[in-house]
């Protein structure tokens, strides 16, 4: 396994998910308002998108949190090893998901 490669790949996807988070929980622009109507519908597609754009935010922060718990696994030796049970994560999970901290068996359920 080569960790500094996979260390970096996973430095490439911090960034990357970090500026996507900060780009979805900016402030709104100057003078940009959201208003709801009085009326049935008035409002919905801002409602929704803004409820789209929470859960979103909320995967991303998730995304984060794993690839920044693999990046403190390497630098104590001991990625690649499930958190849960102390096993050996297969190398295949690893390569398909290199942030991840769990086996297949203990994987948390979402």
């Amino acid at each position: 396994m080569d960790t500094p490669k996979i260390a970096e790949s996973l430095r490439i996807r911090r960034a990357d998910l970090a500026a996507d988070l900060d780009r979805l929980t900016a402030p709104p622009e100057a003078g940009a308002t959201v208003g709801f109507g009085k009326r049935i519908g008035d409002g919905t597609a801002e409602a929704v998108e803004r409820l789209s754009t929470t859960a979103t935010a909320r995967s991303i922060a998730q995304s984060l949190a794993d690839v920044d718990r693999a990046l403190a696994k390497i630098a104590d030796g001991t990625y690649g090893v499930c958190d849960t049970c102390g096993e050996a994560i297969p190398e295949a999970r690893l390569a398909a998901l290199p942030a991840t901290a769990h086996c297949v068996r203990c994987k948390p359920a979402r």
